[in-house]
């Protein structure tokens, strides 16, 4: 049990038989009644966003969450399959589960594998990750980088705003969190 006046963002916590991944909170203190804390919730099984209220001081399970470091081997079908590098036991994901993620990923990558028990709950990929450009309008003579942006297609079909000196075959570094260009490899 953890109190709710110790929340910090991506604590991972079980609340009403459901895993919730804390987004954001804030702790209101109004200036009649007692204190509580407003929260952001993420659900792990869904992936909806809820807001809740909790009574300052109130208790709540921590989920215990482990993560395995995998590595991401081939797609088959729609399922996707990830091979654990030191038992080399191999595990399918759908990829209705990790629709997102699967933008970032390229065959032979490590990511992590979250997991609650016996149940799979997500991949959680690396802060950044180098993706080459298969197709963007080519750059014109005087583009500088500090010029605009425009749309570059990924070799895994993300689509990303780049500067205009970018051209096809460079490999870029890219923001998983917010899909946004961080610079050249």
């Amino acid at each position: 049990m953890i109190s709710v006046n110790e929340f910090k963002n991506g604590l991972t916590i079980e609340v009403d038989g459901e895993l919730w991944r804390v987004v954001e909170f804030q702790h209101v203190k109004p200036g009649k009644g007692s204190a509580f804390i407003r929260s952001k919730l993420k659900n792990l099984r869904t992936g909806a966003v809820q807001e809740k209220t909790f009574r300052a001081g109130e208790k709540v399970n921590q989920a215990q969450i482990d993560r395995k470091k995998m590595q991401y081997l081939y797609a088959d079908g729609d399922n996707y399959v990830f091979m654990d590098t030191n038992t080399y036991e191999q595990l399918e994901l759908p990829g209705s589960q990790i629709e997102e993620e699967l933008k970032y990923m390229k065959e032979n990558m490590v990511v992590s594998i979250i997991m609650f028990g016996t149940e799979t709950l997500g991949v959680e990929l690396p802060n950044t990750v180098d993706l080459e450009v298969k197709e963007t309008e080519p750059g014109i003579k005087g583009d500088t980088s500090s010029g605009g942006s425009k749309p570059a297609t990924m070799e895994t079909g993300l689509v990303v705003q780049v500067p205009f000196f970018v051209s096809e075959g460079d490999v870029l570094t890219i923001n998983t969190s917010d899909g946004t260009y961080i610079s050249r490899a």
